[in-house]
């Protein structure tokens, strides 16, 4: 079967100006050997003969790379569409050059208002972000605010709602999870998971959708008797995604932790020999009902489903198609 890669999401650099608490990555300083300006234009190339779509730039911090820009304009130039994931510290100091560029969208971190945001990401750090955002509205350039939500700063989500309704910002509300940085004792109760999923469930009911375009990203679901946002066809790591480490390694999904499912390095064979390559991504490409661990192996949802996020699937259970964070799963459990 022939897969289509329709988006990249790349770690540009590990090198972070901040150590925010819930950080997957644990970033902070670059990789040893990241790759070079000439080898990411290679990727690139590479990227846009494979059909890819989209390309985000993330970290760490992007915008820390020296060479940010000019590897941005050859994904634009090769016709594909660039995005940004930014902590927003330092991006005053390139709003020229990101307003030129015209990128698809950036998104900018704010994990609660001022006090809990500051909390995980540092003193300081919400007037900044905040600046950042106003400062891309003034531009003209869509924002989608990324909100990762955990127990130090689950009551904040109306207060963040009252924040950007109506500003013309994209909201994505995911949960953190217990891996780098972040400490389990921090995540989200399965209770707290649902009361999520009811907040963006209201804003829809409530026909705020229009002036506040709220998702809850792909672990945030699924298939709710209640809760009109959970539909989900599966995990699209290696199916028609991939994450790219910085020093080249691809992964299917940079939130299952980076380095623990390397299907190969660009700069060992080409992007393209592993991305056609038959034995690769298997969890997902060969994924058949017997896959199916104990949380989802009798669910009647379970082969259209795959077993939800695989990312939280394994950092909670060590398996893959098996995620108890499930709002299918957890309205049967209240039944009982």
């Amino acid at each position: 079967m022939n897969y289509q890669l329709e988006c990249a999401i790349w770690e540009f650099t590990l090198e972070c100006n901040l150590n925010c608490s819930h950080c997957g990555s644990s970033a902070g300083k670059a990789r040893p050997d990241e790759l070079n300006t000439k080898e990411c234009f290679k990727l690139c190339e590479e990227l846009a003969e494979l059909g890819c779509e989209e390309v985000a730039l993330m970290g760490g911090e992007p915008f820390l790379r020296n060479d940010w820009l000019s590897v941005a304009q050859c994904i634009k130039d090769l016709g594909m569409n660039v995005n940004f994931v930014s902590n927003g510290i330092i991006l005053d100091r390139y709003i020229e050059e990101i307003t030129r560029l015209e990128p698809q969208v950036i998104g900018i971190s704010i994990d609660g208002m001022q006090e809990s945001h500051d909390l995980i990401r540092g003193k300081g750090t919400w007037e900044k972000s905040v600046k950042a955002i106003e400062l891309l509205r003034e531009n003209e350039i869509q924002i989608t605010i990324i909100t990762t939500v955990s127990r130090i700063n689950f009551g904040d989500l109306p207060l963040i709602k009252d924040f950007i309704f109506k500003k013309g910002i994209n909201w994505q509300i995911q949960t953190a999870m217990p891996f780098g940085n972040f400490k389990k004792d921090k995540m989200l109760s399965k209770e707290e998971f649902y009361e999520t999923g009811k907040f963006i469930a209201a804003m829809r009911k409530n026909n705020l959708f229009d002036d506040l375009p709220v998702v809850g990203a792909h672990c945030l679901g699924y298939y709710s008797a209640n809760l009109p946002l959970s539909q989900w066809d599966g995990c699209w790591a290696g199916i028609s995604s991939i994450g790219i480490t910085s020093d080249g390694g691809i992964v299917g999904c940079l939130s299952m932790g980076n380095d623990r499912f390397i299907e190969g390095n660009v700069r060992n064979e080409s992007l393209i020999d592993i991305w056609e390559n038959p034995s690769n991504f298997a969890y997902n490409r060969k994924f058949e009902k017997s896959k199916l661990g104990p949380n989802c192996k009798d669910c009647k949802f379970g082969i259209q489903c795959k077993g939800g996020c695989n990312s939280v699937s394994y950092i909670l259970t060590n398996k893959f198609h098996n995620n108890p964070y499930c709002f299918h799963l957890i309205e049967n459990m209240e039944k009982k």
